[in-house]
């Protein structure tokens, strides 16, 4: 769900214009959708009270709605397969829901609404392990959050539209409410007055005249978590138009209130782009047999209703970030709202990776708002320790602004090619697509994709709290292309000691620039490196890549690193080492390296001049295991004897 809504006043031409301003809100909508949730939550703060004892296959859902009305009635019908042998199953409905009765193969049968919110069915006899089965809950009445049932107007006109994440589709009708069972498909039925049109997940197979009413039939043929069925009615204005992605089309078919149906249609374009950019990037779109759309509802931002986004308008990031949900929340979602940054932290960074594609030049100041937001206080966690509390699940701060950073972090930390690979390895996880995530899963899928450990990474930037901060000493002698660099990092809390990442370091004069990426791993390291002219300007990371608060620099009058500063690494050694010397005094190098018995294995001779950094490499791999004794001497008074072990 977006809790951001920017430039929602541009208009269609924005993508083939000038950019326009930027406006960044997100605080503000975070702010609207966490009060939202806030009704859901204070009755349902204990999560899903449904059994786990059946798989859910099917809801048939069979609804009678009037927009002028906030009532609902109507029954539920749940097709699942028992996991293990039992007589009772049990749904989440709250209790101001009343159920007129259950039906089983033809029959009532008993039922208990319960005191956790819950509505528990009791059969008439044991259900077998892997039996397929189904039944019937008919029910009524007023639903219970305003915010996930809202009836409501717009232009004088009655509407009624549905938002159940997190907890509030027990609100309105009897189901399982959690992030551990999808439906593998849905039909919903709506009975509502002929003058409104009714909109909801997938195809919409009929609209049939039933007296003064109508009856319309959709058809949704994709797993999808509880919280993503939705409906709306109201009368709405239907649209029907395409999205070509190379030689294949889809549809694209959306919902628009009659007064702003020209501005709310005529800026799909932006949705157009970023169909196009992230099928490109992540595959196909999830429910390409189906079709993708827009709804027009009252709330302020979006919603990510699978194949159907509830829009309050299709501004170009708004359009960007609900439509980056089919795949990242919608075709994998998060396994608990612990980890929503799954959803919201890559809806956030696949929103910049349209801007990067379609306004480059935008990019720096959306990457820059979130750096201000997540600094703006020195703690907090992406991971969300606490799913009781709305206000953090639904952090703009963390869950979206710091989750998309991390998102970007990861991209910077793997390169382009390991990054989108892996990602594509996430949402193409046979035990992932279609079903639930946990942050765990999408590491385990990048560090297989990489080859590389992102342990550290995790754990200090998902679940660590805060930020480092950065300064750096920088000194270059007269006459000399080498530049020492001194980074220090200190972090904003103190579950993290210490964040270690490649730091790009940019070296700048009048006429020249040049990047040298380091890869830091403590505090004031030291860093030698020949940048090829005389520097004035010294930055850290200049484009972003991680999230600091500061990245000072500062030129020194003395040298950091001391004269012959001599490192040989690692020992031991399993296929090669390195002898590296800075800041050298001599003019030439020698390095011998002797067996245990004394016998000369291997030498090199190099040049070297005063103030020079070189390095070269002792080949292990054609030794046999055991010690060694290296020596390694120039021709003024460097003399060292090194012990090393293979």
């Amino acid at each position: 769900m977006r809790k951001i809504l920017l430039l929602a006043t541009l208009l269609p031409h924005f993508l083939f214009a000038q950019e326009p301003p930027f406006r960044n809100e997100t605080s503000l909508i975070a702010e609207s959708e966490r009060k939202a949730a806030e009704g859901r939550m204070e009755s349902s703060s204990q999560g899903s009270a449904a059994s786990g004892n059946f798989n859910v296959s099917h809801y048939r859902c069979e609804w009678q709605l009037d927009p002028a009305i906030r009532y609902i009635a109507g029954s539920v019908t749940t097709r699942f397969t028992m996991i293990h042998s039992d007589n009772t199953i049990t749904f989440d409905k709250i209790n101001q829901l009343m159920v007129d009765s259950v039906v089983y193969h033809g029959n009532k049968i008993g039922f208990q609404q319960l005191t956790n919110n819950s509505l528990q069915i009791q059969f008439p006899a044991t259900i077998a392990a892997g039996t397929r089965d189904s039944v019937a809950v008919y029910y009524r009445g007023t639903p219970g959050d305003p915010g996930s049932f809202h009836q409501g107007a717009h232009a004088g006109v009655p509407v009624i539209w549905t938002l159940s994440e997190p907890y509030g589709a027990r609100h309105w009708w009897p189901c399982k409410d959690d992030l551990v069972d999808k439906a593998d498909s849905i039909d919903i039925y709506i009975t509502h007055p002929i003058a409104y049109t009714a909109s909801s997940n997938g195809i919409m197979m009929s609209r049939t005249p039933v007296g003064g009413n109508v009856l319309t039939h959709f058809k949704h043929r994709y797993p999808i978590a509880t919280y993503l069925v939705a409906v709306a009615i109201t009368n709405y204005v239907m649209n029907s138009d395409t999205i070509r992605v190379g030689p294949k089309v889809y549809p694209l078919i959306s919902y628009a209130y009659p007064e702003s149906a020209a501005t709310f249609f005529g800026s799909e374009t932006y949705t157009k782009t970023a169909f196009r950019v992230f099928t490109e990037l992540f595959g196909e779109y999830p429910f390409a047999s189906e079709k993708y759309g827009h709804t027009q509802f009252g709330w302020g931002g979006g919603m990510e209703h699978q194949t159907n986004s509830f829009m309050v308008n299709t501004s170009p990031t708004l359009s960007a970030h609900e439509l980056a949900h089919q795949w990242f929340g919608n075709k994998v979602t998060c396994g608990s709202w612990q980890h929503i940054w799954l959803n919201e932290g890559f809806a956030t960074y696949l929103t910049a990776l349209f801007l990067e594609k379609a306004f480059p030049s935008f990019l720096p100041s959306y990457i820059q708002g979130w750096q201000t937001s997540v600094t703006a206080a020195p703690g907090g966690s992406v991971f969300v320790p606490d799913t009781t509390n709305s206000n953090r699940i639904f952090s703009s701060r963390l869950s979206y602004d710091k989750g998309g950073y991390v998102v970007h972090m990861l991209r910077w930390v793997l390169g382009d090619s390991a990054f989108f690979r892996g990602l594509r390895a996430y949402l193409d996880d046979p035990a992932l697509r279609y079903n639930f995530a946990k942050t765990e899963d999408l590491q385990r899928n990048l560090e297989q994709v990489s080859g590389k450990d992102l342990s550290s990474f995790f754990q200090k930037w998902v679940y660590g709290e805060g930020y480092p901060n950065y300064q750096a000493d920088w000194f270059q002698a007269g006459g000399s292309n080498w530049v020492s660099v001194k980074l220090n990092q200190t972090t904003s809390h103190p579950s993290v000691s210490f964040y270690d990442m490649p730091v790009a370091l940019e070296f700048r004069n009048a006429t020249q620039r040049v990047t040298h990426i380091v890869n830091h791993r403590y505090s004031g390291e030291v860093f030698s490196l020949n940048v090829g002219f005389a520097v004035d300007t010294v930055l850290i990371d200049p484009q972003l890549w991680i999230l600091a608060r500061t990245r000072a620099t500062r030129r020194v009058s003395t040298e950091l690193v001391p004269p012959d500063d001599l490192q040989v690494y690692p020992n031991p050694a399993p296929t090669d080492a390195t002898v590296r010397l800075r800041n050298a005094t001599g003019n030439r190098l020698s390095v011998q390296l002797f067996n245990a018995a004394g016998q000369l294995l291997w030498k090199r001779e190099m040049s070297t001049g005063a103030g020079s950094n070189v390095e070269m490499r002792i080949p292990f791999y054609r030794f046999a295991k055991g010690v060694y004794i290296l020596h390694i001497r120039d021709d003024k008074d460097l003399k060292v004897v090194h012990r090393l072990i293979h």
